[in-house]
């Protein structure tokens, strides 16, 4: 299956921020793109998506950064893809020709299945269950 960087840069980056959930601290971009190797430029675009869809909160200034908006227990991969790349959610199937309606509804059924699957996975689930926590 192949994602788009987009999406797998967010659920790395989400499931970083998920590891300070409930804490006072702020992720600051710089950080973030370290300790999950995201350019931070791009960064920047996808936080401001993740941050426009309700995921997470920012503060400006010197002591600002990020942090989740909801519990990482709230947060589907349904949710992320939904924010940062919902043409993933689409069905883009013609139904023109002989065939083109019975092609189409296959395809529907896949994708309804995904769009079941990604609903039930929740951000923890991304969340490395080792020892080691990165302090961002």
């Amino acid at each position: 299956m192949k994602l788009s960087l987009k999406i797998e840069y967010a659920c790395r980056v989400l499931a970083q921020l998920s590891r300070a959930h409930g804490t006072e601290r702020l992720a600051h971009i710089d950080e973030l793109a370290q300790a999950e190797a995201v350019p931070a430029n791009y960064l920047v675009q996808i936080l401001n998506e993740l941050r426009n869809g309700g995921l997470i909160n920012s503060r400006r200034g010197k002591q600002g950064g990020y942090a989740l908006a909801k519990a990482p227990t709230e947060i589907t991969l349904h949710d992320i893809i939904r924010i940062v790349d919902a043409e993933m959610l689409e069905c883009s199937v013609s139904d023109k020709g002989h065939s083109g309606q019975t092609v189409r509804e296959v395809w529907e059924k896949i994708g309804n299945t995904f769009e079941s699957q990604v609903s039930g996975i929740k951000l923890t689930d991304m969340v490395p269950s080792d020892d080691t926590m990165y302090y961002i």
